[in-house]
């Protein structure tokens, strides 16, 4: 018996996902929500990783940090735009473009 690798996870996002119409297919939703949230963890962990390398050059490169860390910053900064899974499980509470159901 081999070694475990862990979860399989699908590559892609679902494919009967319809972003016209999510609530069509609620499983297909679902996968959809839990596609984006792996994918935008990846991103955080990413950012983590360059936000290290950038502590640990500025140790090292101590008052020149400035001229010789900049490639590393520069990655961080791209990194970190819009990263994050604050919005991802809202829900009927989104405010993108919808009312919020009072009733």
């Amino acid at each position: 018996m081999g070694r475990w690798a862990g979860p399989k996870y699908p590559e892609g996002p679902p494919a009967n996902y319809d972003p016209e119409n999510p609530h069509a297919d609620p499983v297909a939703l679902l996968e959809h929500r839990e596609y984006e949230v792996r994918r935008k963890e990846v991103g955080v962990a990413k950012a983590q990783i360059l936000r290290e390398r950038m502590r640990l050059c500025y140790i090292k490169e101590g008052v020149n940090h400035i001229q010789n860390c900049k490639p590393v910053v520069e990655q961080y900064l791209d990194s970190i735009k819009n990263v994050g899974i604050h919005r991802q499980n809202a829900g009927m509470y989104e405010r993108r473009g919808r009312q919020l159901d009072t009733e």
